[in-house]
């Protein structure tokens, strides 16, 4: 069966406004869940249920006479108290799981993360058969891969499933990885050495991965169950990277270094502090950062190639251009630049 009465999780965040405009140039009946109501969705004339991923009896509701649920919307970050990201990124997604048997839905694509396997070392043009660590240095990572974990039960269970693991999502409109280098430009340092690589991928692309999992898992339930990491298919140096980003917004490149030692002792001890002292706001290192940013982390997609008829249509060089074009239009005040 086809994909015919979708809703998206998060339908008005980065990835989920991308995948739910996609959708509707494929004229699929989609609606957004989301906690709050977004004017961009309403131009697209796109249904809105506001509701919150940690209230059952809202999931419920929301997933009623569905077929497929698209469930992006997560907790995301690399300092918080457990608490928070398990509420959201656990229970809230066993709430989604809930909806989906309870109400018969047919299919869910859950978007998870490389970080769930990310063991502090170097990862190298890995495959999916890599097992989670034994511990995590942030509850980010930990909890999506329990919300992993539950969604792998979900499709033993009888739920049509996948589970997509994209790597650095960007692009305009980017809330997360763009701003936060573009905020902390003048006071970013390189960290370890600059020949490591990591995958990246561009939103769109990010997107298409998304509903080509769908529509795959439609034609073939056997795929369900499977994990898939997707990407830009170009590993590249994360410090090249962010000159890019910054350069898109007008500004100079980084200056500076330090070793991949003293960023992880400063996490430490930032860590320390900010948990004495009750401070909510991110810190300027973690553990957890400092290792992420003194590694490589790319990975084998050509499972996505071979099952989904996943390559990204967008090229990098591409999505700079439009994230350069998107900035001087006006995207750098969007950034309070």
């Amino acid at each position: 069966m086809k994909m015919e009465k979708v809703l998206v999780t998060g339908g008005g965040g980065f990835l989920g406004k991308v995948i739910v405009r996609k959708l509707i140039q494929k004229k699929v009946n989609v609606t957004s869940f989301s906690r709050q109501r977004y004017p961009e969705l309403e131009r697209m004339g796109v249904s809105q249920i506001q509701g919150d991923l940690c209230n059952k009896t809202d999931v419920m509701k929301a997933f009623k006479d569905m077929d497929t649920i698209f469930h992006v919307a997560a907790k995301p970050g690399i300092w918080g108290a457990f608490q928070g990201y398990y509420s959201v990124n656990v229970t809230g997604t066993h709430h989604v799981i809930e909806a989906c048997l309870a109400n018969g839905v047919e299919r869910l694509i859950h978007t998870s993360s490389p970080s769930v396997i990310f063991d502090a070392s170097d990862m190298e043009n890995l495959d999916e058969s890599v097992p989670y660590p034994e511990s995590y240095l942030a509850p980010y990572p930990e909890t999506k891969a329990m919300a992993e974990k539950l969604v792998i039960k979900a499709g033993q269970k009888g739920l049509a499933v996948i589970i997509l693991r994209p790597h650095l999502i960007w692009g305009p409109e980017d809330n997360h990885l763009v701003p936060e280098i573009i905020r902390r430009a003048h006071r970013l340092k390189i960290i370890g050495p600059t020949d490591d690589l990591v995958d990246t991928i561009y939103v769109d692309n990010a997107a298409d991965a998304h509903i080509l999992a769908g529509e795959r898992l439609s034609a073939d339930p056997s795929l369900s169950g499977n994990i898939y990491f997707i990407s830009q298919d170009a590993p590249v140096s994360k410090w090249k990277m962010a000159n890019d980003f910054l350069d898109a917004a007008g500004l100079p490149p980084l200056k500076g270094r330090i070793s991949s030692r003293t960023a992880y002792l400063a996490g430490w001890v930032f860590e320390w502090i900010y948990k004495i002292f009750g401070i909510e706001t991110d810190p300027p290192m973690t553990r957890f950062a400092a290792k992420e940013l003194a590694t490589s982390h790319w990975f084998d997609i050509s499972r996505a190639k071979k099952d989904l008829g996943y390559a990204p249509a967008i090229s990098t060089q591409e999505g700079l251009r439009r994230l350069k074009e998107w900035l001087t239009a006006g995207g750098r005040s969007h950034y309070g630049l």
